[in-house]
């Protein structure tokens, strides 16, 4: 019997991505699976069910569920969906289980061994596979399109016979992928960018793309990346010097990005409602880790807050915007697992117990929670 993969419509709000594309069903299909599609499952990345050939497409998600060996998902199924799989069924998503502890325990109950594809560690053998990394590059693509929507300036600078407009000044906080991104965007937007970050690794970085970068410079505190590539919790001293630099340009900038994030902590404040009133008038700041508590001082998911006339700007889920495109990176890194661990003698995937990927990654598994981060 042919491994069935399986694929839901999202239920997360606003969830406007899906875990399987036409392109990435092809190969699964090449490769011997069965896909089932739950009816219209790709319609909110615009997708039509005709466009995956072969699939079955079936009524509704709990019948798609009874079939599934494999759930590919892009946010944690929920409780009632876990209900309806079949024990020994593999789940492969985004599970945030520190997130969700009723899920970790209906996945467990249900002896379903599942994979949070966020805990991937950050390895060249990897790569191909972080979700993290391939949704997080249109994040910082999508924040200076949305920042340069609002703000009431141009972003290059125009010579008319009406005089010279000066460029619009820009400053990246966070130089890690999305960081990168936003710098490189803004750049080909016209913008003056400056690149900000707390590990001087990234400075190369930001400056190959056209921009200046900024450091704390001489102040002990931080030594530099972290696990996964992060940056690593900062000392007092160089907190109170990180946020003198800020202060001292922020106040110079038209639009700001904010990008840092610390795994499994609350995002970082970086920016405070004192250096937001430094601020001119009309600027904007979009806060990329608004859903992780935000790195800016009274910014709301999916809302505009005016506050000293700047525009402060968030999205709950950035990736969701541009869903066609996402859904299709993610598809992609979840073939990648998918494919390196695929027996084709056996037509389906093995996924060892001790392979330094699965065992980072997988929670749950033959009734019992197995990753040392829910077991610590």
């Amino acid at each position: 019997m042919p491994v069935v993969v399986a694929v839901l419509r999202e239920s997360a709000e606003g969830e406007r991505r899906v875990a399987l594309t036409p392109e990435v069903a092809k190969k699964l299909k090449a490769r011997g699976a069965q896909i089932v599609l739950e009816k219209s499952a790709a319609a909110s990345a615009y997708f039509a069910d005709s466009a995956f050939a072969d699939a079955e497409v079936v009524a509704d998600g709990p019948a798609a569920l009874a079939k599934a060996d494999v759930l590919l998902r892009v946010q944690p199924p929920t409780v009632e969906e876990i209900s309806h799989l079949k024990p020994g069924a593999i789940v492969i998503a985004h599970l945030q289980p520190h997130l969700g502890a009723d899920r970790v325990k209906a996945l467990r109950d249900r002896k379903i061994t599942s994979f949070a594809m966020e805990l991937l560690p950050r390895t060249t053998r990897a790569q191909a596979m972080d979700v993290l990394s391939s949704q997080a590059g249109v994040t910082g693509y999508k924040a200076v399109l949305i920042a340069a929507e609002h703000a009431p300036k141009f972003f290059p600078m125009l010579t008319t016979a009406a005089g010279t407009i000066r460029p619009s000044k820009v400053l990246i906080v966070g130089a890690g992928v999305a960081g990168l991104q936003a710098i490189a965007t803004a750049k080909r937007l016209g913008a003056q960018v400056e690149g900000f970050d707390v590990r001087p690794e990234t400075k190369e970085q930001i400056e190959s793309l056209g921009a200046k970068a900024i450091f704390v410079e001489n102040v002990a505190g931080i030594e530099g990346e972290g696990a996964g590539g992060y940056a690593t919790e900062m000392s007092d001293e160089y907190k109170a010097a990180q946020a003198e630099l800020v202060s001292s340009h922020i106040a110079k900038q038209d639009i700001v990005i904010t990008t840092a994030l610390i795994p499994g902590r609350a995002a970082p404040r970086l920016i405070t409602d004192a250096q937001i009133k430094s601020m001119k008038p009309g600027s904007v700041i979009f806060d990329l880790a608004v859903a992780q508590g935000g790195n800016v001082e009274g910014s709301k998911a999916d809302e505009v807050v005016v506050k000293h006339g700047v525009k402060i700007l968030g999205y709950s889920n950035t990736p969701a915007h541009l869903a066609a495109d996402t859904s299709a990176l993610f598809a992609r890194n979840l073939f990648n697992f998918l494919s390196a661990f695929w027996d084709k003698d056996a037509g389906r995937p093995v996924l060892p117990d001790d392979d330094e990927i699965t065992a980072a990654i997988r929670l749950t598994k033959g009734g019992k929670v197995v990753n040392e981060r829910l077991l610590g």
